[in-house]
């Protein structure tokens, strides 16, 4: 295989002599040469690269937001220290910095104050004028929603809504996802769903696009409320893709392709959105095992390297299939250690109570046991690393902790917490660390409980049962 560098695929098209070019199958990488080929004479086929700058370039991408009426978070770009650092004040903290056109969340990180911004601008990044450094809003807590869709410019489809099941912040390539949603009202779907129509005409996409939004959601007045916001359009196919068609049973790539070589959606039969009845589950596969010592935090930086999907008639079922797949040992029995963030405690009181009613002795730290304690659920305390022993290391190693819940206050290895991840992995512990995931893992375990041996269908016999 030849290197993907213009001047290489341009030897290529000078020998192949090609009625056209696809540049929206291969990730970020023939996005970045789609200017060079087009100034070359190479026939780009598809969302055309006026159009794929359009969606990339920060002022002309908020422009169409603006003129469409499109929320987005509030952001700014910055080619040196000061700048960053104006930035972000008018912005607010925390901010999610990262540099333009960057593959996989590289040297993408969140900074809380202007501590870590200076560091970040100083020693990750080599900030430039022909380099600058986005700075947007981080939306703490908030939800992050995947859209695929494909258009002809004529018709626009919604291949699918996938709710994350991680919070905003992490990578989506790194985050497990529900498609339909699990948790989200109508109301905000179909809001999604009409900004997805909305940006496929502005940007005039022939084939695919991915869109990625953060729902906020906050309680007032006895309601709930919710604010989608719009984080980035790619106007290519994404790695969700092959996980929507094998959801739903509709070949995404096949269909952008022969819309790129003149065949509309209504002439290859799609003319309605399918909305499936069955939940799938897309769940990351990491290779921690093989980093003894890791902190196993996900983040802005994509860490994960391949995928797994589980599909059934409900939300638990399908994430517990998909926690089987990527290679977790679900206990029915035994015990749980939860030690969770300031900001997590209350909230997991809930979850603590149902792994306490599935019959498992659970085991804290001493902030987390007495807050248990105090709402009525049984809860040990377990001596930290330097309290001495034994202390959850040496239960660990003894096989007597069967799952681990635990949020971060503190990122890194040298933490205590740190330390507790690093040898969940070491010793086959699973282990989870986001209050979302700790809410479906929950739902998961009580689905096994009374269904130890969930059944198994054929993709195809799901979609036929599904009519699709």
């Amino acid at each position: 295989f030849e290197p993907l560098t213009t001047e290489d695929v341009l030897n290529i098209c000078d020998r192949m002599k090609p009625d056209g070019v696809i540049v929206q199958f291969g990730g970020q990488t023939p996005l970045n040469l789609a200017r060079g080929l087009e100034a070359a004479g190479v026939p780009i086929i598809g969302t055309s690269p006026d159009m794929i700058d359009a969606a990339e370039d920060r002022e002309r991408f908020q422009a169409i937001l603006n003129k469409l009426g499109i929320r987005q978070p509030p952001n700014g770009l910055a080619t040196d220290v000061e700048g960053a650092r104006a930035e972000a004040r008018r912005i607010g903290y925390p901010v999610l910095v990262r540099p333009s056109y960057v593959l996989g969340g590289r040297a993408m990180e969140i900074c809380h104050d202007e501590t870590q911004l200076v560091r970040y601008m100083t020693e990750a990044v080599d900030a430039s004028p022909d380099h600058p450094v986005l700075i947007d809003k981080f939306l703490e807590d908030a939800i992050e929603v995947d859209v695929d869709a494909i258009s002809d410019g004529e018709t626009t489809l919604v291949g699918g809504v996938m709710e994350h099941i991680e919070e905003a912040g992490v990578h989506s390539g790194d985050s497990a996802c529900a498609l339909p949603p699990y948790s989200l009202p109508m109301s905000v779907i179909d809001e999604i769903r009409e900004s997805t129509y909305k940006l496929a005409k502005e940007l005039q996409v022939r084939g695919l696009m991915n869109i990625q939004f953060a729902v906020k959601k906050w309680e007032a007045d006895g309601q709930t409320n919710y604010e989608v916001n719009i984080l980035e359009v790619n106007p290519r196919a994404s790695r969700t893709s092959p996980f929507v068609s094998k959801a739903t049973g509709v070949p995404l790539a096949r269909a952008a392709a022969k819309i790129m070589a003149g065949v509309s959606l209504r002439e290859q039969g799609y003319t309605e959105e399918i909305w499936p009845k069955h939940v799938s589950v897309k769940e990351s596969v990491f290779p921690f095992s093989r980093f003894a010592g890791v902190d196993i935090i996900l983040g802005p930086e994509m860490r994960s390297t391949g995928e797994v999907m589980g599909i059934d008639n409900d939300f638990a079922a399908a994430f517990a299939k998909s926690q089987i797949a990527s290679g977790i040992d679900f206990p029915h029995t035994g015990t749980v250690f939860i030690s969770m963030a300031g900001a997590h405690k209350k909230a997991m009181i809930e979850p603590a109570r149902r792994i306490h009613e599935l019959g498992f002795k659970i085991i804290s730290t001493v902030g987390t046991a007495k807050m248990l304690n105090d709402a009525g659920i049984p809860a040990e305390i377990v001596k930290k690393v330097q309290e001495g022993r034994p202390n959850l290391i040496d239960m660990m190693v003894n096989g007597d902790v069967q799952f681990i819940f635990n949020t971060p206050s503190g990122k890194g290895s040298r933490t205590e917490e740190g330390h507790i991840r690093a040898s969940a992995v070491t010793y086959g512990v699973p282990c989870v660390t986001t209050l979302p995931g700790c809410y479906a893992m929950v739902q998961a375990i009580e689905f096994l409980s009374k269904h130890p041996a969930p059944r198994v269908r054929s993709i195809q016999e799901w979609h036929e049962s599904a009519g699709t």
